[in-house]
């Protein structure tokens, strides 16, 4: 036992260490508990933050900062040389769930205290004719440990990220389903969405390549209009759930960077996320029928598509149309139906529709404004035309309810 080498002594790969600090190696080793209760304790004197934390996140920091002391004993021991690197082991005895209570930045400040208090106890530390050789170490065994830390973030981070990029999928799959309310919310506060009305799904072709990467570039956009954002790749569909925005389609107007080539539509304005399943059928719907409209805006409301939307059997445009557009004209007065019916025979011609009625021209407009204000769409206008038709034949063919078809 007597001719046993010193510990690292039999590893020829770990080398003497650096200027000779043997003697000074076993100085550290029976040091290392009072070096780790001085790092804790220059931290609760220096760093406010340290002192608010919990009891048990505080033992946590003292057994890193033990774990940092045996660390630095070993990196020595082996050499303690350039491109030696630090084993990211040293947080080991922390909980994974210390990197979400603790910034990076505050690490760093932890560890920075942590080599204040070395630097400061090298004179006794040292053996004579080493303080310089153990100083220099220090140093470069602090830059090693920063660079381990960055390492332990930057893997949470990578998972945090993907964790949530499926997260994020579910509640976009969710919304697309229309599952309840309570789903919704519960996945929604797992990813710690800010509901923040008014609430509006876009939908659009995805550009391609890592949904990841699809995603951190439209989260990217979302932040520079500060506007909340929740995004989910479906096969090609890049899907957006957008919260915040006063007008959700000029907000989606700046994220179309953010999608591939194709028709983005959006949704109507909902008060809040767990009611957003009615936007994003309406936006799913849309982007499914826009093919019908080359000319369609980019992007352009669901509401806008309508006429195509019912072409693809849409049975929440049909309502629209038969009640809101139709429904609304007949409630209005029998004169606007028969104006219109006028109007389109005529081609389009109003002195011809007038004739036709028997009343001024001056009074055809005037029905005709009317007819704008009752249904938001304007006779003269081709493509509002085209849904105004389609609501006519419709609402004939199945009267909204309190419409008597036969007077009609």
């Amino acid at each position: 036992m007597s001719g046993a080498a010193p510990d690292g002594a039999g590893d020829p790969a770990a080398g003497p260490p650096p200027n000779g600090l043997t003697a000074t190696l076993p100085r550290i080793e029976r040091a290392a508990g009072t070096l780790a209760t001085a790092s804790v304790a220059r931290m609760d004197e220096t760093l406010p933050w340290f002192r608010s934390l919990p009891a048990d996140q505080r033992s946590w920091v003292m057994l890193v900062a033990q774990a940092g002391v045996q660390s630095m004993v070993e990196w020595l021991r082996h050499g303690g040389r350039e491109g030696n690197r630090v084993s990211d082991g040293i947080f080991n005895a922390a909980p994974r769930a210390l990197a979400r209570s603790i910034t990076l930045q505050q690490t760093v400040a932890l560890i920075q205290a942590t080599i204040d208090v070395a630097e400061e106890h090298v004179p006794s530390l040292a053996a004579p004719g080493e303080e310089e050789a153990l100083r220099n170490a220090v140093l470069r065994f602090s830059r090693e440990v920063a660079f381990a830390a960055a390492l332990v973030y930057a893997r949470a981070a990578e998972s945090r990220g993907a964790w949530d990029a499926r997260l994020q999928a579910l509640l976009v799959d969710a919304l697309l389903r229309g599952d309840s309310s309570d789903v919704l919310a519960s996945r929604a506060a797992a990813l710690g969405w800010v509901d923040a009305p008014p609430v509006a799904v876009a939908v659009g072709r995805s550009p391609g390549g890592e949904s990841a990467a699809v995603l951190h570039e439209l989260y990217r956009a979302a932040r520079r209009i500060s506007v909340e954002a929740i995004g989910g790749v479906h096969g090609d569909r890049l899907v957006v759930v957008i919260g915040g925005a006063t007008e959700p389609l000029s907000a989606a107007g700046k994220l179309l960077p953010g999608f591939g080539d194709g028709p983005v539509v959006v949704g109507p304005s909902m008060p809040s996320l767990d009611e957003a399943t009615e936007s994003a059928r309406a936006a799913l719907s849309g982007f499914r029928a826009a093919a019908a409209w080359p000319q369609a805006p980019r992007p352009v409301a669901a509401a806008e598509l309508l006429p195509e939307r019912l072409l693809t059997g849409d049975s929440e445009a049909r309502r629209a149309l038969r009640q809101q557009v139709y429904g609304g004209l007949t409630r209005a007065g029998g004169e606007l139906l028969d104006t219109l019916d006028a109007f389109f025979a005529a081609g389009g011609v109003l002195e011809s529709a007038a004739r036709s009625l028997y009343v001024h021209p001056n009074t055809v407009r005037y029905r005709l404004r009317r007819i704008t204000d009752v249904t938001g769409l304007a006779p003269t206008n081709a493509r509002d035309a085209y849904a105004l038709r389609l609501a006519l034949s419709v609402g004939r063919l199945d009267p909204p309810d309190g419409v008597n078809s036969a007077a009609l």
